[in-house]
């Protein structure tokens, strides 16, 4: 039992790779081609129906209506994010608005341990706290020339930091009611495609004289967002909350950097090799964590007391 709660680390690493490969690529539709960003996230709802069927074969889906409500409650925070996310762009500098969505794994440490109990070993907590700080670094840009540090896209990136983190707050709740993974993402996948008209009606209707290439490359790497999302809820599931979102949270950043690196030739700011060693440390120390509260577990489940001499 200990070893299948703790094979939330193998769906962790899953997430990393692909949440990693797809932030390296993730801006080619919208660099190479002006692809508009509403489009990015129809052709996203989309691909998610690809997970979501295998996700689903061989597993029972939970008709139950508390099995809707978090699931539900789970895609619509993501997928409602991403829309204000783009509203947020739109009128907001962008050098502020992602250090403040980065902060979303607070939100999901804070709730989980208010809300669910979690306890995390000293270790674990010093990993957080190096975790998400280097979250905030990797969103800090070497520089920028923008001058807009008010207005509206304040309160959107605040309000998506909050959804962003009540998501995996809700994933790990729907786990502990006995909601399967499967019912969880597939109420995440109808979430996402509900939310399209809203996408199309932001965007001011369907863009015509794009090249095939575009949507394209759009599909090739937002299956693989899709995919990473199905890892997050499969890791949620197995994994406490307050460990697995920030270490998701700051590695895959990294793996995204070093492919950028080897793929564009771009060396990391200062901000983001600073933040690759507190991710790497910070992820580390939060597993070697839960590997010895697990050991711990073992052996105070199977040691038997030593006999009286």
């Amino acid at each position: 039992m200990i070893n299948v709660k703790r094979s939330w680390i193998l769906y962790a690493t899953l997430l990393v790779l692909f949440w990693g490969v797809w932030g390296a690529f993730s801006s080619l539709p919208t660099s190479l081609y002006g692809y508009p960003d509403e489009m990015v996230y129809v052709i996203w709802a989309f691909t998610m129906l690809i997970p979501a069927f295998f996700a689903l074969r061989g597993n029972r889906f939970d008709r139950r209506p508390v099995a809707a409500l978090y699931g539900l409650i789970a895609g619509l925070t993501g997928a409602g994010g991403q829309l204000l996310l783009f509203q947020a762009l739109s009128n907001g500098p962008a050098y502020l608005i992602f250090p403040i969505v980065s902060l979303s794994p607070v939100i999901t440490v804070l709730m989980a341990i208010a809300l669910l109990r979690e306890r995390i070993q000293w270790l674990a907590v010093v990993g957080a706290v190096a975790a998400l700080a280097a979250i905030v670094l990797f969103s800090i840009p070497g520089s920028s020339d923008d001058s807009n540090t008010t207005g509206p896209w304040l309160l959107l990136a605040i309000l998506i930091c909050v959804a962003w983190g009540a998501q995996a707050f809700f994933m790990r709740k729907a786990a502990l009611l006995g909601i399967n993974d499967a019912t969880t993402f597939g109420w995440m996948t109808i979430s996402g495609l509900l939310l399209i008209p809203v996408a199309v009606l932001m965007m001011g209707g369907l863009p015509v004289g794009a090249p095939w290439q575009a949507p394209a490359l759009t599909a090739v790497t937002q299956v693989l967002n899709a995919a990473g999302a199905l890892f997050l809820v499969m890791a949620l599931s197995r994994g406490k909350a307050a460990v697995v979102a920030p270490i998701t949270n700051a590695l895959a950043p990294v793996l995204t950097i070093v492919l950028s690196l080897a793929v564009y030739q771009t060396l990391p700011s200062i901000y983001g090799a600073i933040g690759i060693v507190l991710a790497l440390g910070g992820s580390t120390l939060m597993v070697y964590a839960d590997e010895k509260r697990g050991e711990d577990v073992t052996a105070g489940a199977v040691s038997p007391e030593a006999p009286a001499t």
